[in-house]
């Protein structure tokens, strides 16, 4: 099952994911090194945008409630799984 964002928390702790230096005892995923923990990161980025798209979508509305634009969800909605 997919995880919601409904808080503006939840979504800068799914944006801020990244292998090399992760927030301490923060994040969606454990820390796993190695090249596995680089495809863990990116398949959840890319779980994270698809949500993220269907958000703006669907309830554009919610969009505003996590304090993003919809310029701001654009934009990472047009980055690549690999872009953090």
């Amino acid at each position: 099952m997919k995880p919601t964002l409904n808080t503006i928390s939840d979504f800068y702790g799914a944006v801020r994911l990244d292998v090399r230096d992760p927030p301490p005892g923060e994040g969606l995923l454990p820390r796993r090194p190695g090249l596995f923990g680089l495809f863990a990161v990116w398949r959840e980025r890319a779980r994270f945008r698809e949500e993220l798209a269907l958000k703006a979508r669907d309830t554009p509305y919610l969009i505003g409630d996590i304090g993003l634009t919809m310029d701001d969800a654009r934009e990472e909605l047009a980055k690549p799984f690999w872009r953090r």
